[in-house]
């Protein structure tokens, strides 16, 4: 991939935490350790998690201007206030709901200029170095002339291509964050207790869980679906729409100690998957 690709991510759910238990308080909620976020060069990934490690949500963490920024998916801002907020008692801390106050698009390759008015922020949101750029809704500013967008189809092959699981595909309330390898980006195993933690810190020491994120390839011709691998070996849950060189890349999960790996067409026809 040469040049500078755009990725536009809309008006995201965006929750601000100010006050000077922010910090400590968000530590004590989010699997990520919020404390790297400060100095404001990057974001990061994390989960939010219930009592028994098990997902709730999947949020990106910012700071800025002060705060921290906890954002989501749109439709998920109301009740990751809910969750987040329900054991605010007795911190300082404020929360504010900015969602549609800020928008966000993501740049992916060296970018030289960042223009005034917009927050910048190192993150691999789609499994490759990149740059978040946050700043106020009918804000106008110049782009990288060489920056191309990337959308549709397209963005989804990235994706795919890339390993990054996606809410309601690879990712869905009440699994277990080390299924989807969220251990890699999302969980900090140092920093301290948060709600979740002794269940997400004994899967580290077991060393296993009973399914886990897979990246598959499927020859070009296959007409697959998401859908089950045969024997329960497992599941596809993404599949690439677009086919490079004879191949279609695909997302799924396999279970603990399957190794021949098929799938079943609509048409009854079984065809073989590689993993990679």
């Amino acid at each position: 991939m040469s040049g500078i690709r755009l990725i536009i991510l809309d008006c995201p759910a965006l929750l601000e935490f100010r006050g000077p238990d922010s910090v400590r308080f968000l530590n004590g909620q989010l699997t990520q350790d919020v404390r790297r976020l400060a100095g404001g060069e990057i974001s990061l990934s994390s989960c939010v998690t219930d009592a028994k490690g098990k997902l709730q949500f999947r949020v990106t963490l910012t700071e800025a201007d002060g705060a921290l920024w906890v954002e989501t998916t749109a439709d998920l801002a109301e009740s990751l206030e809910a969750r987040l907020t329900r054991y605010l008692i007795a911190d300082d801390v404020e929360v504010a709901d900015l969602t549609g106050k800020y928008a966000l698009i993501h740049l992916i390759g060296e970018i030289a200029v960042v223009p005034d008015g917009v927050i910048a922020r190192k993150s691999d949101r789609f499994g490759v170095p990149g740059t978040d750029w946050w700043f106020p809704c009918g804000s106008e500013f110049e782009l990288p002339v060489e920056a191309r967008s990337l959308s549709g189809d397209e963005l989804e092959a990235f994706r795919i291509s890339n390993g990054v699981p996606a809410w309601g595909h690879e990712l869905i309330e009440g699994m277990l964050p080390p299924e989807a390898l969220l251990e890699e980006t999302d969980i900090s195993y140092n920093k301290g207790c948060y709600i979740g933690q002794e269940v997400i810190s004994r899967i580290k020491s077991a060393g296993k869980v009973n399914k886990r994120l897979t990246r598959f390839v499927l020859d070009a011709e296959i007409p697959a679906s998401p859908g089950p691998l045969e024997n329960g070996a497992g599941e596809i849950t993404s599949v690439s729409p677009i086919a490079e060189a004879g191949i279609r890349h695909a997302l799924g999960y396999v279970k603990r100690g399957a190794t021949e790996l098929f799938y079943r067409s609509a048409d009854g026809a079984v065809f073989p998957v590689r993993s990679v």
